[in-house]
């Protein structure tokens, strides 16, 4: 049997798992490698959460978010003491988002396994984690975000009215149906009067953005080619190709397969009708994009706050059925953060026991409107106060 020589020279090895060299723990770095990997996986694919007010949550379950409304402006009567504005302006409401309960995306990964395996396991599956986290993410705001579309404002003082949401039905002369979902002068034609409905209620020009899916975009690509529409400034002349690089009427423009889309998140395809913008399927081997399986495939669930683990009202899958975009400024929804994207893995007797550890993503977090004046839904096929835009559960109020 060899013997390694004691007294001989060791090399000077490089431990990949070493931090700063420090040989008491050659594994320091791993945790980290993957960590980093989910972390850039839910930075690249959570496009919302920079597009709403974030507040980070401590010591509580919920946070009060506070919403004042406009206030007026009157002339000085000459000796008379300043005590406020004689109508009370500005009125003042509260706004209160709770947190969801914890939620996890996990994968065990077996340690024989990953020795056999020639590619690295552990990065690619914290990053499909890092994807899981992101897609509920988004969804929960967007879905947030429609709901404010169809609400009043928090504001109920007597005497005063504040502006609420704003539905805008895609529509013009020959495309009656949920055509117009893809039809691109019916989009330019929204999102035009969504920035008008924007300017008269007051909502700063500043953070404007829209989310459409994929199809949605390119067709306006296609459409908009190198007219005034396409934002010089980031593109210059040539064809958009990456997110958010299209301006309307001084709106970025963003794509997503999270949006509620006719009842699904994305995308759907099959026949022209009042839910369904027709469009033939490309081919897809399988059957995921487009399925309205929620537990199977992804698609839009129930997520109201009787479902467990929901302390919010992000309303039904059904209350989508003509939904096809969102116009919305950055007050337009919040969302608060007990527990920002992490990762845990198990380490020592558990991982001898089980020979592999579990990787473990969390996110901690809830979501709700703010200023309903601020968002806008764009819809399709149906008339907005019809079955299946029903506003989570109660009838549309009038939009101020």
């Amino acid at each position: 049997m060899a013997h390694q020589n004691a007294s001989g020279t060791s090399a000077s090895l490089t431990r990949q798992g070493q931090l700063n060299g420090n040989a008491s723990d050659n594994r320091a770095l791993y945790l980290k490698l993957f960590s980093g990997e989910m972390f850039k996986g839910f930075q690249n694919n959570a496009i919302a959460r920079d597009l709403v007010t974030k507040r980070t949550l401590k010591n509580g379950k919920s946070l009060q978010f506070i919403y004042t409304g406009r206030t007026t402006a009157e002339y000085h009567t000459p000796g008379k003491p300043i005590l406020g504005n004689s109508d009370g302006a500005p009125p003042v409401a509260e706004k209160t988002i709770t947190c969801d309960d914890l939620l996890i995306s996990s994968a065990f990964v077996y340690e024989l396994d990953e020795t056999l395996a020639h590619y690295e396991l552990r990065g690619e599956i914290s990053k499909k984690i890092g994807y899981a986290l992101a897609e509920k993410y988004d969804r929960l705001i967007f879905r947030a975000i429609a709901k404010g579309a169809r609400l009043e404002s928090p504001v109920s003082k007597t005497n005063f009215k504040e502006p609420g949401g704003t539905q805008i039905q895609l529509t013009r002369s020959g495309v009656t149906n949920a055509t117009a979902a893809y039809d691109s002068e019916c989009l330019i034609n929204g999102f035009y009067d969504a920035a008008a409905a924007l300017d008269e209620k007051g909502i700063s020009t500043e953070g404007r953005v829209g989310v459409l899916n994929p199809r949605q975009y390119y067709e306006l690509i296609q459409a908009v080619g190198s007219s005034g529409l396409v934002n010089r400034d980031e593109q210059g002349d040539t064809l958009q190709k990456g997110n958010g690089i299209i301006e309307i009427a001084g709106i970025k423009i963003y794509k997503s397969m999270n949006i509620p889309f006719f009842g699904n998140y994305g995308t759907i395809y099959g026949s022209a009708s009042g839910t369904n913008p027709g469009v033939t399927s490309p081919g897809n081997v399988g059957d995921f994009i487009g399925q309205t399986d929620a537990a199977k495939w992804g698609g839009l669930e129930d997520a109201r706050s009787n479902q467990t683990g929901v302390n919010n009202n992000y309303g039904n899958h059904s209350d989508f059925a003509n939904s096809c975009g969102l116009i919305f400024q950055k007050e337009a929804a919040g969302v608060v953060e007990a527990i920002g994207p992490q990762v845990q893995v198990t380490s020592g007797d558990v991982s001898v026991v089980y020979q592999g550890d579990v990787i473990l993503g969390r996110l901690a977090m809830g979501a709700d409107f703010l200023n309903p004046a601020a968002c806008v839904e764009l819809l399709a096929g149906a008339a907005p106060a019809s079955s299946g835009n029903a506003a989570f559960g109660t009838t549309y109020p009038a939009n101020g």
